[in-house]
């Protein structure tokens, strides 16, 4: 999978140096990608964006507080 196009977004709520939160593209077909601020060469993580539209529902209604 080619992810040399991704454009890395971190949160407008990442805190101190920002080496500490998680990155997501969201400019991909088809494909939501992410990876972690510390380690972006480490492996990355991708969801279909049905998986990643019921990952953030499920944030927004306190599943994983």
């Amino acid at each position: 999978m080619d992810l040399s196009s991704a454009e890395w977004h971190k949160s407008t709520l990442s805190q101190g140096d920002g080496n500490n939160c998680v990155e997501v593209a969201l400019n991909l077909p088809d494909i939501i990608a992410v990876r972690d601020s510390k380690s972006p060469h480490e492996p990355i993580l991708t969801f279909t964006p049905s998986e990643w539209s019921a990952f953030i529902s499920d944030i927004r209604n306190g599943r994983f507080d």
